[in-house]
């Protein structure tokens, strides 16, 4: 089996720009941050050296999932950080620089599908567990690659343009399905004409997975760049599978007794051979009902066998590198031994007989794999940022002012005239023209990002309630006012005020707020060039995206 090894990268300190862009920006104090930074520094050390295990896999997703808020939180569409990021292509090690954060998140992505193919060749391939997470390792990695093919545009390193992706995927379900055929053969006990013809089909799957794969490899683009070991792999794969294919129809038919019942010729039969136009057919053969007829027909499949075979070895023996792996060539050795041992059993001195052409055997397997894409939400994570806010306002996107104290002072019996609706953070929704609050900079449609020495950034509605009660006739309130008319939505209704004529503070109403009391959700949720989040009731922007796609890579 062939695994990929991973892409390595420099270290990257994005301290400076982060903390520029967070006084620029979001006017907070670079240094109330310095924990966040030296947090998100240390996961980037991290998944530079992840250990080659299921923890590791983690890691490197965890971060992926981190970088949606980071992009988020401090890469606007229309400019970039001075942040460059430094990785090594994973084969012929040429670097590349760019300041995209989709190219960090390519990268790691690239790293999470070659970390699968480490660890589907670490599995025992002798017992049936080691093969099924053999397995689930490659078609997961196979859908690593295959995801970063379709949503990667213009990516600067070889080992991630769309041409060695679609290889590299293309590989691993092969490998997959290699391991779906051993697991077969390790489980299948019976013999007869059926058991041998399900291992037929199941071994021309592979040889057609393995030719598939060999034909992306010696595209112009991709052979000039993949070792020559891996097209000789592939090619010696696809040639001793059709080998191995052609010698299990040869067993069954000469192991069929003629007491067997007919039906069992007839099932094999039935779609087993195409012809070169992908025609059923049996190149006008009768159905081999009598032993002559078993024995003509399977002395025709051992020949196609031991051709096969042949092929295969010498393939193997024109890499050098290839020739270094001792127990690969025992394999092809053996299994052409056992095949020419048993055609040259069939052969008679006085059989002057032509063989019989046969057509090539149609691939078929009870667990065809596919690729499966990677779970990113699986492996939960928590902003790092989160202190700033909900994302879905507080981001690289949104513009806002400032925040500004207000001072607010009543009188004994008097309101302080505004009302609020909405949660995280909530939004003054109304003020009276001849109240305290008409006559302070409060305008409808601010933020209340504070109350008193309380941050109410992600506080709800009713917490906002009671801190504004316990504020008595002096209310400190902290404002900031988006400047984007499209910061909110229009018409959104008022589902709780706060009040103050005559009475104390009371909520007149406390439904739970919806959809329509957040800003405006649809238009901030593709504020990333390179995030798609697919709609969903039940998430909100502050979690990480079940579906992260990559746009153009040179913007």
């Amino acid at each position: 089996m062939i695994p990929l090894g991973l892409k390595e990268t420099t270290e990257v300190d994005c301290s400076v720009p982060i903390q520029d862009f967070l006084l620029e920006h979001y006017s907070v104090d670079p240094a109330l941050f310095q924990s966040e930074l030296q947090e998100l520094h240390l996961i980037r050390q991290a998944i530079r050296t992840p250990i080659r295990d299921t923890a590791g896999l983690d890691l490197l997703i965890e971060y992926f999932n981190q970088l949606y808020y980071i992009e988020k939180r401090f890469f606007p569409t229309d400019k970039h950080l001075s942040i460059h990021y430094h990785w090594y292509d994973s084969l012929s090690g040429v670097p590349s620089t760019q300041k995209a954060i989709g190219f960090e998140k390519g990268c790691v992505l690239y790293n999470i599908g070659a970390l699968y193919t480490q660890l589907a060749c670490k599995q025992d391939r002798t017992i049936i567990s080691g093969l099924e997470g053999s397995i689930k390792y490659f078609v997961k990695a196979a859908g690593a690659f295959l995801h970063l093919e379709c949503h990667f545009r213009n990516a600067p390193s070889m080992d991630m343009q769309p041409q060695t992706l679609a290889m590299l995927a293309a590989l691993m379900q092969a490998q997959a399905q290699e391991c779906v055929l051993e697991k077969f053969i390790m489980k299948t006990v019976q013999d007869g004409i059926i058991a041998n013809t399900k291992i037929a089909q199941e071994a021309a799957l592979v040889s057609e997975k393995y030719r598939e794969t060999h034909r992306l490899m010696i595209s112009e683009l991709v052979k000039s760049y993949i070792p020559f070991s891996w097209i000789s792999m592939a090619q010696t794969k696809h040639y001793f599978h059709k080998g191995l294919a052609h010698y299990f129809i040869a067993t069954g038919l000469l192991d069929q007794k003629d007491s067997d019942d007919i039906e069992k010729l007839k099932t094999m039969f039935q779609g087993l051979l195409i012809g070169a136009e992908g025609r059923d057919e049996n190149n006008g053969l009768k159905l081999p009902t009598n032993s002559e007829d078993r024995k003509i027909l399977g002395k025709a499949h051992l020949k196609e066998s031991v051709l096969g075979h042949e092929e295969a070895l010498r393939v193997h023996d024109l890499c050098k590198q290839l020739r270094k792996v001792d127990h690969f060539g025992d394999i092809l050795q053996k299994t052409h031994e056992r095949a020419l041992k048993k055609f040259s059993a069939l052969e008679e001195e006085d059989d002057f007989s032509d063989l019989v052409t046969v057509a090539r055997i149609q691939g078929k397997s009870e667990n065809d794999v596919v690729s499966v894409t990677p779970e990113f939400s699986k492996v939960k994570v928590t902003d790092i940022f989160k202190r700033l806010g909900p994302i879905s306002i507080f981001n690289a996107k949104n513009e806002w002012s400032p925040p500004r104290l207000v001072s607010l002072n009543r009188d004994q019996g008097q309101g302080f005239g505004f009302s609020v609706r909405g949660d995280s953070p909530v939004i003054i929704a109304d003020i009276e023209p001849d109240s305290v609050a008409g006559r302070s900079s409060m305008k409808v449609g601010d933020f209340v990002v504070g109350v008193s020495d309380t941050d109410t950034m992600w506080a709800k509605h009713e917490e906002v309630v009671q801190f504004v009660r316990k504020a008595g006739s002096q209310l400190n309130i902290r404002l900031i006012t988006p400047l984007d008319k499209n910061f909110l939505e229009p018409g959104q209704n008022i589902n709780a005020t706060i009040s103050l004529p005559s009475t104390p503070v009371k909520s007149r109403s406390r439904h739970n707020s919806t959809s329509s009391d957040r800003p405006n959700s649809k238009s901030n949720r593709l504020s990333a060039p390179w995030i798609f989040m697919k709609k969903d009731s039940k998430r909100s922007e502050d979690d990480p995206p079940e579906d992260i796609d990559f746009e153009n890579i040179s913007r």
